[in-house]
């Protein structure tokens, strides 16, 4: 009678093991081939993205909206061409310090208007009081602004620049994207720049702090009530009790985010950040009564 050897054992399991190390030589063999694979077209691309940055060198530099995909497609490879004038790319493309000058001139008109907007203030308005500034001839940071942030920008900017450098940048039309960008470089000062999404808009922050749900749900509602809101107004659009609503209100309130009009019944909170263009002499006769 025959007798079947089971099935297993140590020889079995000796099988086992080299066919498992078997398959991951096979694997890592492939990984290694398409990691090298991987570094050749990026190599390949870095190359060609010099080549594209060198026959676009003043684009890059004059016109917005070629920087702003430019800069796109570097990011998607982990390049950073504008952020120095330091290195390589910096040299190739010009540009110089590009967006730290840019964040000095968001720092000032950020702390030139923080005592009354609370330091919130939206990006296009962030955006149009600094091309107004860029637009003066021979710009100061001190210019039209005697204040301490003006000062703390001026002595940033000396610290961090050249004159010709400030020139250079100074000419350069900017978008939107740029004073993103730019905000981000501002994140290792540990100042409180930072962007906020509110409802459908951007705003630019420049004091450290964090707005609760109930904050962030009044400044949303702010953007579709003309710019103020009251104590019924939240209460019909958004079925909040009067505690949790005035609650809400003085919070933003005692942060400086609001301004009330004790005049109006029930009293009317309107948020200076959300201020049209067009009013902006609003700032110009708060800051001088």
């Amino acid at each position: 009678m025959n007798r079947r050897r089971p099935v297993g054992g140590r020889a079995y399991a000796e099988r086992l093991q080299a066919t498992n190390e078997s398959y991951q030589r096979v694997g890592q063999t492939i990984s290694d081939n398409q990691m090298e694979q991987l570094q050749k077209q990026m190599e390949t691309f870095r190359a060609n993205l010099e080549t594209f940055a060198r026959l676009h060198r003043k684009d890059i530099q004059k016109d917005p909206v070629f920087r702003m995909h430019f800069q796109k497609m570097c990011g998607n490879i982990g390049v950073d061409p504008l952020a120095s004038s330091k290195g390589y790319w910096g040299e190739l493309l010009g540009v110089g310090d590009f967006y730290y000058e840019l964040g000095i001139q968001i720092i000032d008109v950020c702390l030139s208007t923080r005592a009354l907007n609370g330091g919130l203030m939206e990006l296009s308005e962030v955006k149009r009081r600094v091309e107004r500034m860029r637009g003066v001839r021979n710009p100061s940071p001190t210019q039209n602004h005697g204040n301490s942030g003006s000062k703390w920008a001026n002595a940033f900017s000396a610290a961090t620049s050249s004159n010709s450098q400030s020139k250079e940048n100074t000419n350069m039309e900017i978008t939107e994207d740029d004073v993103l960008r730019s905000v981000k470089t501002l994140a290792p000062l540990g100042s409180g720049f930072q962007v906020l999404q509110i409802g459908d808009k951007k705003m630019i922050s420049s004091v450290p702090r964090e707005l609760n749900r109930d904050q962030s749900v009044i400044l949303g509602l702010v953007q579709k009530t003309n710019g103020h809101v009251n104590v019924n107004i939240v209460r019909e659009k958004l079925g909040w009790e009067t505690g949790r609503t005035t609650t809400a209100l003085n919070t933003l309130l005692e942060d400086s985010l609001m301004w009330i009009d004790q005049q109006a019944e029930p009293y009317e909170y309107w948020v200076p950040g959300f201020f049209e263009p067009e009013e902006d002499d609003i700032y110009a006769r708060a800051a001088s009564s």
